[in-house]
């Protein structure tokens, strides 16, 4: 029986959630290190861990090895003996936090890709695109309900990839926002502004599956990216907006064409109907061959 998409998705944010902390706890061990040294700290808690923290975190890793290394349990304060950079038996939990959270973020991931084997999508489209690892897939697969996506676009939509009234790419800005209906704490129905995406699945999808995408060198979608930030870059009515805009602009054309491609091999893996994108079935624009 396939895994409930529910119960999929509780684990995909757990395992999230899981790295999230590790991240901090990560951040904080750095910022707590650099103080030693006399620098001061300057990454956030929230943000990733940059190359210096990496760096920083890698070498504390391999000295709180070397000093638990053949201890069965772990070592009392009273028979605790650091060296020149564990110095502390506080410095010394405060690592085996990190690597206990490390070893658990790992195993929840690898217990995740066990799962997706029940999704057929998984089984003969996801695990074959390079660039997409079971943390990614499994977004994909909790976050999108395939038998509601009736074109491509539903899906752009839900992952506020869509263009908003204005013109521009859908955000959190106030003029992308819509009126939405809810009960309030005393059951009485009013309305407030919402956003019309999934928040997750886009910073997922641009966040993490665009730079994957280009550091692995897609076959397909990498080429997509770089044809279109060259066009972007040539184009003299794109010409006032930054590096950063022109090349986020090339992440969103390419996995909106990436969740083309999904679309059409998830329904059919499922039996669903397939309808062309607008600009195939109602232009008769195709951007590249299929």
């Amino acid at each position: 029986m396939q895994a409930n998409q529910h119960d999929l998705r509780v684990m995909v944010r757990g395992a999230y959630d899981l790295q999230k902390l590790r991240i901090q706890m990560g951040n904080r061990i750095v910022g707590n290190f650099k103080a030693k040294l006399g620098q001061a700290p300057g990454e956030s808690e929230d943000a990733s861990l940059d190359a210096e923290g990496k760096k920083i975190l890698n070498d504390l890793r391999e000295h709180y090895r070397k000093i638990t290394d053949g201890v069965k349990t772990y070592p009392r304060q009273k028979s605790f003996k650091g060296d020149e950079v564990i110095s502390s038996y506080t410095e010394l939990c405060l690592i085996g936090q990190y690597v206990d959270l490390e070893s658990d973020e790992t195993r929840h991931f690898t217990r995740l890709g066990n799962v997706l084997d029940d999704y057929a999508v998984y089984r003969e489209y996801l695990s074959e695109v390079r660039g997409i690892g079971p943390a990614m897939a499994g977004v994909i697969i909790s976050e999108i309900d395939i038998t509601k996506a009736r074109y491509s676009s539903s899906i752009w939509k839900y992952a506020g990839l869509d263009v908003a009234e204005n013109g521009q790419g859908r955000s959190r800005k106030a003029e992308h926002l819509v009126k939405v209906s809810y009960v309030n704490r005393d059951g009485e129905e009013a309305e407030r502004n919402s956003i019309t995406f999934n928040p997750f699945l886009k910073t997922k999808l641009i966040g993490v599956l665009a730079p994957s995408f280009i550091k692995l060198s897609n076959p397909i979608y990498a080429p997509i990216y770089r044809g279109y930030k060259h066009r972007l870059e040539s184009n003299p009515a794109h010409q006032e907006k930054s590096k950063g805009h022109r090349d986020n602009m090339a992440k969103r054309y390419m996995i909106k064409i990436f969740l083309i491609d999904l679309y059409k091999a998830w329904r059919t893996i499922e039996g669903l109907p397939v309808t062309p994108p607008y600009h195939e079935g109602k232009l008769g624009i195709f951007h590249r061959a299929a």
